[in-house]
């Protein structure tokens, strides 16, 4: 069906598991749970990249990281690769953005008529220091990413709360739009610093939040790789005790819920304006967080709790209160918003629409996440079906985990001889999709002159924010 509005909302960092209609046990996302209720719940959904920037620019072009060359949260899109709002655009659609970008800058020509609230990085640059990782420095990282932890009403919070009266009112004044509209508006909760409102730290006692799983210190050997950005990062000496961890999980949780009365406004101007029945909403997020799982706070991994995402479909074409286990990312969305619109879609996009993935069961449709960033010592891959995750690590050993028997990815299966045809089927396939060494390198060189711009690797070290970018004014 075309012609039909689009409303996508994005969050950060929230993990596929952190609402209650994906069966979590404690958060409450009563907003986000009618809106799956009236729409399609994909159940495998994943991020192209578990990291801000890389993510997003992904997102707007429909493209992998490694096709458009926006790497990690220092080298953020710019417009130089086409994306969905240029192709609205040609049809007379003006696209609409509210709220968290994480581009360059509001000045280039990234595809929207017009940026409301924008976020961008830091001063044009960005984190410029996690460029640095050619070699990843053997000197420890200043531990600063977490940031405040508990109730309060930080800057994030106002700017949520802005950013969906903002949407709402955008809305209600589009009651009346002759052509279709699309409003992209994207919010910073769940994302650090984890500091919330007490009202919605009080839905989470701590004497029912669990501590992380597979800690180190309980006996769960980390991956080679992971042990090396946990050498150069260790987020996780941020808590002073297990007390303030789980003190950390509860505002996670509260803001898991915070940010979903924030997307309840929205919906409901949406309803109260009649636009329901023509608006296909499509609610995710940029990432996840792995929130202490594996001794790791933040994103930046490979494994579930950072790359698997909440992915909501509904509006015209889409069968109510379904949920689908298609293997679904975050590429999927642009040709969703172009065909949706009756935009042109292109050719050579990876991706499919989400409306016509809906009607589907397709378990062993491949999708593909990569990283290159901050306090990594290699670029990192992963594939996944329904069925098996695959990850590459280039110049570690891989991991393979069957996810129907241990959906948790405790048990490596890679040097199993047993599922040996299982890892080649995987590591033949990711080279269909890249050569995971020569992207390696290409990233590195990127990343390399952009060091090299800024004086070199002492001088780039001290560039950019160490925690959170900061709300604009």
């Amino acid at each position: 069906m075309t012609g039909s509005n689009v409303l996508v909302l994005m969050v950060d960092e929230m993990q596929a598991a952190a609402l209650s209609c994906a069966g979590h046990p404690l958060v409450k996302t009563p907003n986000i749970d009618a809106l799956a209720g009236r729409g399609c719940r994909f159940t495998n959904a994943y991020t192209n990249s578990p990291i801000c920037v890389p993510s997003r620019a992904s997102f707007a072009t429909g493209r992998y990281v490694h096709d458009i060359g926006y790497w990690d949260n220092a080298i953020a899109y710019d417009g130089r690769v086409a994306s969905w709002g240029h192709l609205l655009q040609e049809r007379a659609i003006a696209p609409v953005s509210i709220g968290k970008l994480h581009y360059r800058n509001a000045q280039d020509d990234t595809g929207f008529a017009q940026q409301i609230r924008p976020l961008h990085i830091f001063d044009g640059i960005g984190q410029v220091w996690g460029s640095v990782r050619d070699p990843l420095p053997q000197q420890p990282h200043p531990a600063r990413m977490i940031g405040g932890i508990g109730a309060g009403m930080s800057k994030y919070n106002r700017y949520d709360m802005a950013v969906g009266n903002d949407t709402a009112d955008w809305i209600r004044a589009a009651r009346q739009a002759a052509t279709p509209w699309m409003v992209f508006s994207s919010f910073v909760a769940p994302h650090f610093p984890l500091v919330v409102p007490q009202e919605y730290l009080d839905l989470y006692p701590l004497d029912e939040i669990e501590m992380p799983r597979l800690h180190p210190r309980t006996g769960c050997a980390q991956h080679p790789w992971l042990a090396r950005m946990e050498q150069f990062q260790p987020n996780d000496a941020e808590f002073a005790s297990d007390e303030e961890r789980k003190l950390g999980i509860a505002s996670y949780y509260g803001l898991c819920t915070f940010i979903d009365e924030q997307v309840g406004k929205v919906l409901d101007a949406l309803r109260e304006t009649g636009q329901e029945s023509n608006t296909l909403v499509i609610f995710t997020s940029d990432h996840g967080e792995m929130l202490g799982t594996r001794g790791r706070w933040g994103k930046s991994t490979l494994y579930a709790e950072s790359v698997r995402i909440p992915m909501i479909l509904a509006g015209p074409g889409v069968t109510p209160g379904t949920t689908n286990a298609t293997p679904v990312s975050l590429v999927d969305a642009a040709p969703t918003i172009t065909e949706t619109t009756g935009a042109d879609t292109l050719a050579d996009w990876p991706g499919r629409s989400l409306v016509a993935l809906s009607g589907t069961h397709d378990p062993v449709r491949q999708v593909f996440a990569e990283y290159h960033a901050v306090a990594s010592p290699s670029a990192a891959y992963m594939l996944a079906d329904a069925r098996w995750k695959y990850h590459e690590y280039v110049g570690y050993p891989p991991e393979l985990f069957d996810l129907e028997a241990d959906p948790g990815e405790t048990k490596n299966l890679a040097a199993n001889p047993e599922y040996r045809n299982v890892l080649r089927h995987m590591h033949d396939s990711l080279r269909g999709i890249c050569d995971p060494e020569e992207v390696d390198r290409a990233a590195k060189s990127a990343q390399n002159d952009l060091i090299d711009s800024f004086g070199g690797p002492q001088a780039a070290s001290k560039l950019g924010p160490m925690g959170a970018s900061p709300v604009p004014n």
